[in-house]
């Protein structure tokens, strides 16, 4: 017994059935699952070399990008500059202030101790001129035309006191004022009758009325020999300890 295809089809459900679903072809599924925005370039395009446009576009880009960096450059260089020269003020105005405190406290002080040594010495001057002031004025007040035969001696001796007095005030006053040794000495004028009066000696030995500065050469001058011999004996002893080692 023969079966034919047709007794296992239901013609009645096939009438009744809506129309049978086609699958979607490859092609569509690709396209579906890509979409538009994502259908891949073809191969010649991304192969392709950039035009004259584009080329020209990226130079102008990078000379723009250029010309930031120049002026970003220019303009640390300046703030570079500034900070530089504020920090060179900065130190000179450290080291001058430093300086001048320095300089100003140690001006201070020396003027300080040449005022109060110029105060002393200005007391000194006046107590010395003082001196001599009397000195002179008791020199002046001996009077020879008021001496009698009886009283002539004595007033002599008074005389000669007084101007031992005035002498050692100036010996004093030369020793402590050495500008007195420089000025000019005027000597007592002679007598009516052309004769010149016998001035008293200098008293105190030689040297004592000699300055600081001659009696350096005088020193000077005694002792050379002295240092001479010294210095050879010395050179003489180098040499033989030289020769001996």
């Amino acid at each position: 017994m023969s079966f034919d295809d047709t007794d296992f089809i239901d013609r009645e459900f096939q009438a009744s059935a809506p129309t049978s679903y086609a699958p979607p072809s490859p092609e569509a599924v690709a396209g579906a699952v890509s979409g538009p925005s994502m259908s891949t370039p073809s191969h010649g395009a991304t192969r392709r070399p950039p035009t004259r446009e584009e080329l020209e576009t990226k130079v102008s880009e990078t000379q723009s990008k250029l010309s930031d960096l120049r002026r970003a450059q220019e303009e640390l260089e300046r703030e570079r500059a500034a900070l530089e020269e504020s920090r060179r003020r900065r130190i000179e105005f450290q080291t001058g202030r430093e300086e001048m405190v320095h300089q100003l406290t140690r001006g201070i002080t020396t003027l300080e101790e040449s005022e109060f040594a110029a105060r002393q010495e200005a007391e000194q001057m006046s107590r010395s001129l003082s001196g001599l002031r009397d000195g002179l004025a008791k020199v002046q007040s001996i009077h020879e035309d008021q001496w009698t035969a009886g009283n002539w001696s004595q007033e002599l001796t008074r005389a000669l006191t007084l101007v031992d007095n005035a002498r050692m005030e100036w010996n004093t006053a030369r020793i402590k004022w050495p500008r007195l040794s420089n000025a000019p000495q005027a000597g007592p004028a002679p007598p009516a009758g052309g004769v010149a009066a016998p001035a008293f000696p200098p008293k105190g030995l030689p040297w004592e009325r000699k300055r600081f500065l001659e009696l350096t050469q005088l020193g000077l001058a005694f002792t050379w020999p002295v240092l001479v011999t010294g210095v050879v004996v010395i050179v003489l002893l180098g040499a033989l300890l030289a020769r001996g080692r």
